[in-house]
């Protein structure tokens, strides 16, 4: 479907559905849009002050919302694993909805070790997805989806410094993890379809969206954002093409969703285009063993 929005959402009753980041921006407007169409939404969030006062949002909206918190801070794949344990027990789960990120930040490490962008980004949305792959396949129709961004098309791995020890640029390396971000769920669609999985392995990206991702913007960039925001998304129309990915009865297996107006920066979603380097099966088996490698997780599909 092109031309999707929060309203074209399918009813999710008895369906349960983990959104990352969902305290704020993108996420909390997904979790709250699928919450309102019947879903068991699961916030997973560093902070649950924050989440409590997300979920109370969602249920001043809607008393009946069928909402809960869920520890999670994928700067550390110690409380990744802890998620999917939590995760792991309950009776069902139909969708991980990888939404969770951080943009430009001054160079900062995770738990790990590993630099920021690339460890939370990419690595923790790895390994989350690995760990919930088999509680996901109980459910015939579940999806996993991960949230990449137009900044994927500047992307370049380095390779050899993965993790920044050599050099740091914070514009370059996020726009490298929304590279693997894409590089990630193609691979993962491979290897689901090559294993006759169950689930379906979906990309989005919410064009420009005005959310606190930006909060590492430049000063002179946030000064001028109020005068570009009303050409751009909010955080609602924003969260459209995640919510497509999610719920939408004819997405494509590997398909790639986003906004369809100026330049895929805003409007309704549809199919979305991506770089050629996406599209690079040898870079996204390279990737997917350096992940297995780095994080501990193998998800157990071997290359189609």
């Amino acid at each position: 479907m092109t031309g999707f929005t929060a309203a074209d959402v399918p009813d999710q009753s008895g369906r349960c559905i983990v959104v990352t980041g969902a305290n704020t921006g993108l996420g909390f407007e997904a979790s709250r849009a699928l919450a309102n169409r019947g879903a068991r939404v699961l916030l997973a969030c560093r902070s649950q002050d924050r989440a409590a006062q997300a979920i109370e949002r969602i249920r001043q909206e809607n008393p009946s919302a069928d909402v809960s918190f869920l520890p999670l801070d994928q700067a550390d794949l110690e409380s990744v694993r802890a998620c999917a344990d939590v995760v792991s027990r309950e009776p069902r789960v139909d969708v991980l909805l990888n939404n969770a990120g951080v943009m430009f930040p001054p160079l900062q490490r995770t738990a790990q070790g590993h630099e920021l962008q690339f460890g939370v980004n990419h690595l923790g949305c790895f390994a989350l997805t690995g760990l919930l792959l088999d509680k996901l396949s109980e459910r015939p129709g579940a999806r996993v989806v991960v949230t990449a961004s137009l900044a994927h098309s500047g992307g370049k791995i380095d390779w050899d410094d993965i993790d920044a020890h050599r050099s740091y640029s914070r514009t370059r390396r996020y726009s490298d993890s929304k590279l693997m971000n894409l590089l990630f769920a193609f691979e993962l669609d491979r290897r689901l379809r090559a294993a006759r999985s169950p689930v379906t392995a979906v990309a989005c990206h919410p064009g420009v969206a005005s959310t606190e991702l930006g909060r590492h913007l430049p000063a002179f960039a946030r000064l001028a954002w109020p005068a570009l925001r009303f050409a751009l998304n909010d955080a609602k129309q924003g969260a459209w093409p995640s919510l497509q990915a999610a719920t939408a009865p004819d997405v494509a297996p590997g398909g790639y969703y986003g906004p369809q107006g100026l330049w895929g920066m805003a409007g309704k979603s549809g199919l979305a285009r991506c770089s050629r380097a996406a599209r690079d099966p040898e870079a996204a088996r390279r990737l997917w063993e350096l992940s297995v490698e780095m994080s501990g997780v193998d998800p157990g599909l071997m290359p189609a």
